[in-house]
């Protein structure tokens, strides 16, 4: 009899459970869309397309829903089977996805003032004549904790914010998104800025893994190995690579004798002085001579714009953020972190680093601004709505660093996709990177990129699948506009090689 209570009493909690958690899915937020028709001007033929904002439900691998994640979709009005689709976010992390949406991607685009400062509002948006719509549909992803992209259910922030968290979160997004929208047999391109570079040479490995092969995936303003960005102790590295953006940003200011032809020939000779003598003196150490060591320092002060006494102070090793204070120290001065052809004021002319970068002070008002007058104007969303751009304004933020690609020991001093990479690219040969690397950029420096790939142990055949183009710009290369019209060229021409 006991038994039998006990047997009933079972029963009965398993449909009590079973009756919660179905109400409690039925009252789970499914995500809210938005719908308008805009259109695009390019090349003289006007495009018209249906356009989704807002978020759908995401669910995990055992279709739990964990989050409402947060998109802007741009489909063609023009049915096409054959029509690819790209899916595209910034970096951080996390930043949201207007930068590129509203620079370059979207059917509109914020005029700058580059390179100096854009004057308060009114703005000037224009139609976009560089936007790749013309070629693909568009998905403009916004991860968890940006945008309106949040958790829901049992999840919390900290199930998304981490490389490989991040990676599973928009690998699933992306899998769901294509089974919604009947893109299994599309082309497919992933595009993504910064960080977002980073995230994608782990993505194309995740979702291949799944099934789910690029045609091709872009990478603006890249960086795969994240402790090339830091200066660590000891390591000599991060300062190899950032020396030819030095010498770059010196040129552009007038700071070197010696300018060569024009910029490619001078960084040409710039490489081969790095490679063949800094490295090698950095190497030595403290086996270096005085003398070697005197004249290691006036050649990068050539080179460089910044004295041969500074650079003997610096034992020969000068960080980014030094450079931007340095350089045009004695006009109270900065160059941009961003873009080093911007300048801004000085906050402190005797510290030893810039406290600002004047590339973001320049163009995030109008950038943030302009944009959020489309979302919630021309993209129809609801005004009571937030749209948060960066999560460094959450005060519970913690990025984990961990990636299971890396092995267990060096995990937390060199954090790679570069490994996914690699393996993505020699499991499927006919995978195209195209690489756009702005000479200008102290953020991901282009010869960082060029380390990099040339360490990928790929053979020379499928090395030729990666694609290098170069811009007289810096990170968002977008906001100069030679380097508007050469971006549409290069993706264009990318994306008809890789269309099939």
């Amino acid at each position: 009899m006991f038994r039998k209570v006990i047997f009933v009493f079972c029963l009965f909690q398993l449909g009590y459970e079973i009756q919660a958690q179905s109400q409690g899915n039925d009252t789970m937020p499914q995500g809210e869309i938005f719908t308008s028709v805009q259109s695009v001007e390019i090349g003289g033929s006007t495009l018209d397309f249906d356009t989704e904002t807002g978020t759908i439900q995401l669910r995990d691998e055992n279709d739990e829903p964990i989050a409402l994640f947060g998109f802007t979709y741009y489909k063609s009005t023009s049915p096409d089977a054959s029509r690819p689709i790209t899916f595209a976010f910034n970096g951080g992390p996390l930043s949201a996805s207007f930068w590129l949406h509203f620079g370059i991607l979207g059917p509109k685009r914020i005029v700058i003032n580059d390179p100096g400062y854009t004057g308060p509002a009114p703005y000037e948006v224009v139609n976009n004549e560089y936007s790749i719509l013309d070629k693909t549909d568009l998905v403009m992803i916004d991860p968890i904790g940006v945008g309106f992209s949040r958790p829901i259910g049992k999840a919390k922030w900290e199930d998304f914010w981490g490389v490989d968290q991040d990676i599973r979160t928009i690998g699933l997004f992306i899998e769901q998104f294509i089974i919604r929208t009947n893109n299994f047999n599309s082309p497919k391109y992933l595009l993504g800025e910064s960080y977002g570079t980073f995230r994608n040479a782990g993505l194309v490995k995740y979702l291949q893994d799944k099934g789910i092969a690029m045609n091709g995936v872009i990478m603006v303003s890249a960086v795969f190995e994240l402790q090339h960005l830091l200066f660590g102790p000891g390591d000599d590295i991060s300062y190899l690579i950032h020396f030819p953006t030095y010498a770059a940003t010196a040129w552009y200011h007038d700071k070197v004798a010696d300018k060569g032809e024009n910029l490619e020939s001078f960084l040409d000779d710039v490489r081969d002085f790095t490679e063949n003598e800094y490295a090698p003196a950095l190497l030595k150490g403290d086996q270096l001579s005085e003398s070697e060591k005197n004249d290691m320092a006036q050649k990068l002060a050539d080179l460089s714009g910044l004295s041969q006494d500074y650079w003997l102070k610096a034992d020969l090793r000068v960080t980014n953020s030094e450079y931007f204070q340095e350089l045009l120290r004695d006009d109270t001065r900065t160059v941009g972190r961003l873009d080093s052809r911007f300048t801004g004021l000085s906050e402190d002319p005797l510290s030893q680093f810039a406290s600002t970068d004047p590339q973001s002070d320049a163009i995030s008002p109008p950038y943030i601004a302009a944009f959020k007058d489309y979302l919630y104007n021309d993209l129809n969303v609801r005004k009571d709505l937030t749209y948060t751009t960066s999560t460094g304004g959450r005060p519970d933020f913690k990025w984990d660093w961990n990636h299971s690609g890396n092995v267990t020991w060096n995990a937390q001093v060199a954090v790679s996709t570069l490994p996914d990479m690699t393996t993505a690219m020699k499991q499927n040969p006919n995978l195209k990177i195209l690489i756009l690397n702005g000479y200008f950029d102290l953020a991901t420096v282009f010869y960082g990129v060029e380390y990099s790939i040339n360490h990928m142990g790929l053979d020379p055949e499928l090395k030729q699948n990666i694609i290098m183009k170069y811009y007289d710009a810096g990170h968002m290369m977008y906001t100069h506009p030679p380097s508007m019209e050469k971006w549409k060229e290069d993706l264009d021409e990318f994306m008809d090689a890789t269309h099939r």
